[in-house]
């Protein structure tokens, strides 16, 4: 157990808490911050646990910020809403001076001279930021195995993965390595790290949260969230987070209403569906388990419970590798050694020096989907993949929006199996590309989910539930998650 400089406890710091003991002259943000980085000296790297969440500490950045929210509490000023409060940055995000390699060799040694929408809101909100997580490289990925710089460990079970793309963000909270972080989800990267390293994982609908700033993967995808070590910490990054963007012209001004003040609020009558076809085949037998515990418990709560169908689930996985690929395809072709990042030395012409970087700079599993891409948007192909998938999208969003004409939220399991072994699925895309079998529909339609641990397996190992919600209406959907909280703390408690 790790404890802070006055004695505050590292472990579950929450929002609340550390804004709490740096508003109260408990601790120093200052202190608070360097009690982080000796913890991420400590844990993160080969000398410790070797979880290798960190790619670049952000420290001279930090530490002044930590001094300017000092300079407040000494003044007596009106603190923002996450002072002093330690945050860290999957490393797809622009953040000003510091490295964004994307978890690639391509973008090594490239500085962004600005800060993404996301980055910039949080500083403003009081928030300090110590440092870019590691990544499946350009966010390709569901086991954080395919960065350039090593893979991450799950802290839950270091032999285990943490989930990808966004397992640096994930383990680094679920480490105490940081309060929250920002990751990105583009099928699954927010949501399904968050289950498999039990802690609180959002996918915000797409538009609520702007992507300035972001290395795009597939931009009709890709969407940032927070992840935190409660509901209640995610409902307050989330109204930090969201809101119009001038600079993303994808972000809606629809406004943002509180999705604090409704936590707490009762879920009495509101009307749960529970799809038929994510609890088929292949969903491992304690998952379902522990998922429809959290059903009933919230049959306890007042909520009615429906089953619903969403018939063309089945083609979500194709659908989203079909599309995704075509956008990767599309925006990486932007990697080619001319304006940043690596450029392969030995290349003697202009096509050379083209072929050359981005065989040395991307690794096998970005070339495998730029190729996939690519062949899907060639001519003579493009109807038969590219518009088909397009056209079953639009499908699955249907499915989606005839069931919430019934009900509020839908909820399921977050992912198949538990956490699995480092090297179990490197060598069989298709597998990995099955872990996401239960997170990649709400991607494609738009949705807002969240996954919240909800219990854990014989071994040890975290279990989450999803919960999916109407468009834009995350606060129906946090405060679901928030009751699944609560039953999770009262299991526990029993248990003790």
């Amino acid at each position: 157990m790790e404890t802070g400089l006055d004695g505050t406890n590292l472990e579950g710091l929450t929002i609340a808490e550390a804004r709490s003991a740096v508003a109260d002259g408990r601790i120093s943000a200052t202190a608070l911050v360097e009690q982080h980085y000796e913890r991420i000296t400590a844990v993160d790297g080969p000398s410790g646990q070797g979880i290798n969440s960190y790619l670049a500490l952000s420290r001279e950045r930090a530490l002044a910020q930590a001094a300017r929210i000092d300079s407040m509490v000494a003044a007596g000023e009106t603190l923002p809403p996450l002072a002093g409060v330690p945050v860290a940055i999957k490393d797809v995000l622009a953040m000003q001076g510091a490295p964004a390699t994307a978890g690639s060799k391509i973008l090594a040694g490239y500085r962004p001279p600005y800060d993404a929408t996301a980055v910039r809101k949080l500083e403003a909100a009081g928030a300090v930021l110590l440092g870019k997580l590691n990544c499946d490289e350009f966010a390709m990925g569901s086991s954080n195995e395919n960065s350039a710089y090593g893979p991450v460990r799950n802290p839950r079970a270091l032999d285990r993965v943490p989930g990808g793309s966004s397992g640096g963000s994930a383990a680094a909270v679920a480490a105490d390595l940081c309060v929250a972080s920002l990751g990105t989800d583009t099928g699954g990267s927010v949501r399904q790290p968050a289950a498999f390293c039990g802690v609180v994982g959002v996918l915000p609908t797409y538009g609520r949260v702007s992507r300035y700033g972001l290395i795009a993967f597939a931009s009709s995808l890709d969407r940032v969230g927070p992840l935190t070590k409660t509901v209640e910490d995610a409902a307050i990054l989330l109204e930090v987070l969201a809101g119009e963007d001038p600079c993303d012209a994808t972000s809606s001004d629809r406004p943002v209403g509180s999705y604090l003040s409704g936590l707490n609020q009762s879920i009495a009558g509101l009307r749960v569906g529970v799809p038929a076809e994510y609890f088929g085949d292949g969903l491992d037998p304690e998952i379902r388990a522990a998922v429809e515990r959290a059903i009933e418990g919230l049959r306890a709560a007042g909520c009615a419970i429906h089953p619903v169908t969403l018939p063309h689930t089945r083609y979500a996985i194709p659908t989203y590798y079909v599309l995704a690929t075509a956008e990767a395809s599309s925006n990486l072709s932007r990697f080619d050694g001319v304006r940043f990042g690596l450029r392969a030395e030995s290349a003697t012409t202009l096509s050379s020096m083209f072929r050359e970087t981005r065989d040395e700079g991307f690794g096998p599993e970005v070339k495998r989907r730029i190729l996939l891409g690519t062949y899907a948007l060639s001519s003579g192909y493009y109807d038969a993949y590219y518009r088909k998938a397009q056209q079953v999208r639009t499908l699955l969003t249907q499915d989606f929006l005839k069931a919430f004409a019934e009900v509020d939220v839908l909820v399921g399991p977050m992912t198949p199996t538990p956490p699995f072994k480092l090297g179990e699925k490197t060598d069989d895309p298709v597998a990995m590309y099955l872990a996401d079998i239960y997170s990649v529909a709400a991607s494609l339609a738009g949705l807002p989910a969240i996954s919240v641990p909800c219990s854990e397996t014989a071994a040890g190992l975290p279990i989450g539930v999803q919960i999916m919600g109407r468009h834009f209406d995350e606060a129906t959907m946090l405060r679901v998650a928030a009751a699944v909280e609560q039953q999770r703390k009262l299991q526990q408690s029993t248990a003790q």
